[in-house]
């Protein structure tokens, strides 16, 4: 009878042991948990933001142990408030805007630079204005917005040309009717980021006559265009997090430039509106900002702190900061691209 109550036992013991060993090794193969991140696009969802969804899609946040939301804004203003405010950790922020806001007591900085170039354009057509050079901005009427900046962004750009911006005519026109005004001849051209360019092609063929784009930055506007910014306090408490985020994102740069079409899919999976053909037209005009010969050399996200420095002066001297102009430091922070960088 002894001998059978310590089989019993025994038997009893060693399941106890077995399953505490089965519970042990179960604790070890869970994964950490995913850091959330929050991050916040300049404008609703177009294909100029498929790298982000395809970042997502293809997983490269979840590798580097985030799981990363994206929310749309409607301007870079909404950007740096949602960023201020906690509401977003991570925004995607022009750098002339940054500038601005750290006059006005903003906190944030650059980290990295998606758009080498500014997307600054002026659009005409060819039975038009047919402006192909910048010469040609003195003494035409430019459709633009009331409020804007971009405007001094131009003529700040003609005045470095050698060219007087009080011969440039400013009519405001709200950027819904933009199109419509250029396509049915009411103005002559219009400003707008260079992305919108496939919309407005499509439009000039079927009125019959080409569009017409003119690019600051391929004529010698410095500027820096959008890239990745959050708090200085942000920055402080989640150095880490940041830098698996920089990299991951730059990833899904990487493999949307490569891979337009499957990018294409990854965005429609989370904003199904889109079309993939947009997107993909979209994507080819960003790879124009993001590859230049920056780029090239050191790596997609890279910015050169002596052009940080010239583009403070340039918002300063022709768009205007309130407060103290800040100084280059204060809108970027070194030590977030990876190493080793990624390639375009």
């Amino acid at each position: 009878m002894r001998a059978w109550f310590r089989l019993v036992a025994g038997a009893v013991c060693s399941a106890s042991i077995v399953v505490s060993l089965t519970g042990m090794t179960s604790a070890q193969n869970t994964p950490p948990a995913l850091t959330k991140v929050v991050f916040s696009l300049d404008f609703i969802p177009l294909g100029r933001h498929a790298a982000w969804y395809a970042a997502l899609a293809e997983g490269f946040y979840k590798d580097e142990g985030l799981d990363v939301s994206i929310i749309p804004a409607q301007g870079t203003a909404q950007v740096i408030q949602a960023v201020e405010s906690g509401t977003a950790n991570i925004g995607f922020v022009d750098v002339p805007s940054v500038v601005i806001a750290r006059g006005n007591g903003s906190k944030l900085k650059m980290v990295a630079v998606n758009y080498g170039k500014a997307p600054y354009a002026i659009f005409s057509l060819s039975k038009g204005a047919n402006v192909t050079e910048p010469k040609q901005l003195e003494g035409l009427n430019l459709g633009s917005g009331a409020g804007s900046f971009t405007p001094k962004v131009i003529q700040g750009f003609m005045t470095q040309k050698g060219l007087d911006p009080n011969k440039l005519t400013i009519s405001n026109v709200a950027p819904p009717a933009r199109a419509t005004t250029l396509l049915s001849g009411q103005i002559p051209a219009i400003e707008f980021f260079v992305m919108a360019k496939p919309g407005l092609e499509a439009g000039a063929k079927a009125s019959n006559t080409e569009l017409r784009t003119l690019l600051l930055a391929d004529h010698g506007l410095e500027l820096y265009g959008n890239g990745i910014a959050a708090t200085e306090d942000y920055l402080a408490k989640n150095p880490d997090v940041v830098k698996r985020f920089v990299r991951a994102s730059l990833k899904g740069w990487k493999f949307t430039m490569a891979n337009p079409e499957r990018a294409a899919a990854d965005q429609v999976k989370y904003v199904p509106t889109l079309k993939p053909e947009g997107i993909v037209a979209e994507i080819k005009v960003v790879t124009d900002l993001a590859v230049t010969a920056e780029t090239r050399k050191n790596g997609l996200g890279w910015f050169d702190p002596a052009k940080m420095k010239a583009n403070i002066d340039f918002v300063e001297k022709y768009v205007g900061i309130t407060g103290k102009p800040p100084a280059a430091t204060d809108v970027y922070a070194s030590g977030f691209l990876p190493t080793p960088p990624v390639m375009p």
